[in-house]
């Protein structure tokens, strides 16, 4: 990043040198006073602080290790295509020459110069990574979960390869009561240790190899998995019986699939993330009003706290506080968790037309501001419900590795969920949208809640 930023001010820099020499620029000026003009610092001080904007969106940042130079290239050249046109329409529009291929110049000489100053400082980078890694100058600690001839055989392969990836197997973790193998004497931990051991031994990585091949035992371990917050990867064998899209992280040695990215790009997520942002930052202000509003009238309504709120599991199985306006009567809920439906007695008057316009959900948008969630995403669920879900679905956690939203394509398709058998039904849409994750797909999910929201269709 600190590079990407220093070859930026050179990039803004040298440009406007260059600028300076095209007719009608800055006549009657020497080049020291146009350079040291107050419009040119400020762009100076400015845009190599949009540029970075615009390459921490590409996602160019989210992963600096095991980049592939492809990519590397493609993202630069697209994320300097879009510096360009943005500073064009931002500054140098006012900078329009008589002369059409003087314009084409002008944002051709721009773009080069970001692109060369950029991608050349890139490159010596990633190859000298990529130099330290092979080395074996550079390695990752891994742990391989399993340790049975399963997990040796996914060790040796990637041993195997001449040009190293980077793995250091530090070690197996043992799961489910499996025999392990000669080879992890030493080795070898039990798998209620793993949290301390990831600290400690400073884990880069989880390889999933159990000898166990039970698609439900392999999804629970998973499961248990996600809140360490590292990667989790399987082998190949283990792909044909995990029912999602998932990525494959290399195509050189073992071919390993990436269990905790879904299928939007880095950038996706990024912009996703920037959008979440601002839309729940303007949403609590615009709607503070509303809030106030819908405070009153639930204080009249019934006695009580105006907010309920209550533990869900989101993003990467991490349980965390969500934030309603309280639609039913206090201590409506005793013993077991129970769910609401239509004709629920539970519910205040106030809160079935909060519930049949979506009206309670509002207060989510500070768990998006949070982090905790998203503005779409599979709806966060209650431990108590994931586990049952789990038992007859157990590819549920696999909504685990994106945040909860508070809306989802399952709540516009299904609607809300009255028993576990009604979640699982609503669970395919959920998967669906994991496999086509995308900045347009939550646009038209946004679209078809507004229409819900409209038409209290919310119940």
């Amino acid at each position: 990043m600190l590079w990407d930023y220093l070859a930026s001010n050179v990039a803004w820099f040298l440009f406007n040198i260059v600028r300076f020499h095209f007719p009608g620029i800055a006549a009657g000026i020497s080049l020291k006073g146009f350079l040291l003009s107050t419009r040119v610092i400020e762009g100076q001080i400015l845009f190599p602080l949009l540029m970075m904007g615009v390459y921490y969106l590409s996602g160019y940042y989210n992963r600096p290790f095991f980049k592939s130079r492809i990519q590397e290239l493609m993202q630069t050249l697209g994320s300097v295509l879009i510096n360009t046109l943005l500073i064009f329409f931002i500054a140098l529009i006012n900078d329009v020459l008589s002369i059409r291929i003087d314009n084409y110049e002008l944002l051709f000489l721009l773009y080069m110069l970001q692109f060369v100053c950029v991608y050349t400082v890139r490159i010596i980078i990633t190859g000298n990574t990529i130099a330290l890694i092979h080395q074996r100058k550079w390695k990752f600690n891994t742990f391989i979960i399993g340790c049975g001839e399963k997990a040796i055989k996914q060790m040796k392969e990637l041993e195997e390869p001449r040009q190293p990836l980077g793995y250091h197997i530090v070690g197996f973790i043992q799961v489910n009561g499996e025999t392990p193998a000669p080879e992890t004497e030493g080795k070898r931990f039990p798998i209620s240790e793993l949290p301390r051991l990831c600290q400690e031994m400073n884990i880069h990585e989880l390889i999933v190899a159990p000898e166990e091949n039970n698609p439900a035992e392999l999804h629970r371990l998973i499961n248990t998995l996600y809140p360490l917050n590292l990667p989790i990867k399987l082998g190949i064998d283990e792909f044909n019986i995990i029912s999602s899209r998932v990525r494959l992280t290399n195509i050189y040695g073992a071919p390993l699939i990436d269990m905790s990215n879904c299928a939007i790009s880095e950038s996706g997520k990024n912009m996703k993330r920037a959008i979440d942002v601002v839309v729940a930052f303007v949403a609590l202000i615009l709607f503070s009003p509303l809030f106030l509003i819908l405070a009153m009238l639930i204080k009249r309504d019934s006695k009580g706290p105006v907010f309920y709120k209550q533990e869900r599991i989101g993003y990467r199985h991490k349980p965390f506080k969500i934030y309603k306006f309280r639609t039913m009567k206090v201590d409506a809920e005793q013993g077991k968790p129970m769910l609401s439906g239509e004709n629920d007695s539970r519910i205040t008057k106030i809160g079935k037309v909060l519930r049949k316009y979506r009206l309670d959900e509002l207060p989510q948008f500070w768990n998006v501001l949070k982090g905790d969630m998203s503005l779409v995403g599979p709806r966060p669920e209650r431990e108590y419900f994931i586990r049952q879900i789990v038992e007859r679905a157990p590819y549920y956690v696999l909504l685990h590795q994106i945040r909860p939203g508070i809306t989802s394509w399952g709540m516009v398709k299904y609607g809300y969920a009255r028993n576990v058998d009604e979640m699982i039904a609503r669970l395919k849409y959920d998967i669906l949208y994991l496999e086509n994750m995308s900045l347009l797909v939550d646009f038209r999910i946004i679209i078809y809640t507004v229409k819900t929201v409209f038409t209290g269709k919310g119940i």
